[in-house]
């Protein structure tokens, strides 16, 4: 299989009624923070059978699917790079020197198209289980926190929020650093997907690691934070709480 084999594959599912509706739901008008991306109008389970259907495909054949047009065909080559990188982050293999390599290569790719990843669905996807997982993993490619720092303080709203959302394993994992060094970076962030992230995260933070730690979180950045961000984090708390919360943020 190679990409133009997986771009043809998708092109014939395409669903115009579902691919304008698609265009609406991922605010792809003039000054939106989708404008101009094209949809197939194709249901991710179908992207991600073909994905699953091209995980032999060569890395360097992923390149094309990442620099197309059309949305799901750049999600499909991104799925395709978690799959190939859950392979090599098996427990197996996890200290193997190939599988290093494999997996410093992907994330290397990764970083190079990241940009490419040009909506929240995408980064959603893939940031956590490529970026996040290395995070946990041996790596050649040096500091680690240099690297996500890199995309945080980048220009690009895409990159910023893949800075984010790949605190997400480590979280999951217990480690709570990675989550709370780009959450206070990304604290007054005006743009509401990176407040839904910031938000999205320290909620993960207290169901994951520890709910105490959130609410120190909270105490010591209440007064800055935007009402998007904390109604996100103090999602899962008691409702009583989350109304005193809420007061304290003016």
């Amino acid at each position: 299989m190679t990409s133009q084999d997986v771009t043809d594959k998708l092109i014939s599912l395409k669903d115009e009624q579902q691919g304008k509706a698609l265009m609406k739901f991922f605010k792809t008008a003039p000054g939106q923070y989708g404008y101009g991306d094209k949809f197939l109008g194709i249901k991710v389970p179908q992207t991600r059978a073909v994905a699953k259907e091209a995980i032999m495909l060569p890395i360097n054949e992923i390149t094309s699917l990442l620099l197309s047009p059309w949305h799901e065909i750049r999600l499909c080559g991104f799925l395709i790079l978690v799959a190939k990188f859950e392979a090599a982050a098996k427990k197996s293999v996890i200290n193997d020197e190939a599988a290093t390599a494999c997996r410093d290569e992907i994330v290397k790719l990764y970083l190079h198209y990241s940009t490419k990843a040009n909506n929240w669905d995408l980064v959603d996807l893939s940031a956590p289980k490529i970026l996040g997982r290395w995070l946990l993993l041996p790596t050649s490619l040096g500091d680690k926190q240099t690297v996500v720092d890199k995309l945080a303080y980048s220009t690009d709203l895409w990159q910023q929020r893949i800075s984010m959302v790949c605190t997400l394993q480590t979280i999951q994992a217990g480690d709570s650093s990675w989550c709370l060094r780009y959450a206070e970076i990304h604290l007054n962030h005006p743009h509401d997907l990176m407040q839904k992230a910031v938000g999205w995260m320290l909620r993960e933070l207290g169901k994951h690691v520890s709910m105490e730690l959130l609410r120190e979180f909270l105490r010591n950045h209440i007064h800055d934070m935007a009402r998007t961000t904390l109604r996100y984090a103090i999602e899962k708390m008691p409702e009583q709480e989350r109304i005193i919360w809420l007061k304290h943020n003016r």
